[in-house]
């Protein structure tokens, strides 16, 4: 296997199981392990400033502390661990990830992945899936 193992999480209990799986994968394989997390920026209402200021405020607090918990796991289990937060839709940034890095693998847990909610708005899974420039490995979460 050449390349980084890329797995997302958006810190539930789920992607929480997908984390620990990419980490065991990680340690097998002796790869550097890439933990994304995707995030919407919080509006900023400061008065008397134009509204573009408002518009990238990055919620720092809880999506490191999505990143830390997870690179905290990895790190016991002594794996090479690298945090990614990144402004935008799920699925995407974990593409753009693992295509930047040119990963061996992407994890990801199966979470919604046969929902009817997916037929019509889609999910991060089977968007993974379909758009991945690497193996994508599913983990059962559910």
């Amino acid at each position: 296997m050449d390349g980084p193992i890329v797995v997302g999480t958006d810190g539930s209990e789920t992607a929480a199981i997908a984390v620990v799986e990419a980490i065991r994968l990680a340690q097998a394989f002796k790869k550097p392990l890439h933990i994304v997390t995707a995030y919407r920026p919080a509006a900023l209402e400061v008065r008397g400033l134009p509204s573009e200021f408002g518009d990238s405020v990055r919620t720092t607090g809880v999506v490191d502390a999505i990143l830390s918990e997870a690179a905290a796991r990895a790190r016991v289990a002594s794996v090479n661990t690298h945090t990614h937060a990144v402004e935008g839709d799920a699925a995407d940034a974990i593409l753009a990830v693992a295509e930047e890095l040119d990963a061996a693998v992407i994890v990801i847990g199966n979470k919604g992945i046969g929902s009817v909610k997916r037929f019509v708005l889609g999910n991060v899974p089977s968007k993974v899936v379909h758009h991945s420039p690497c193996s994508t490995y599913i983990v059962h979460t559910s």
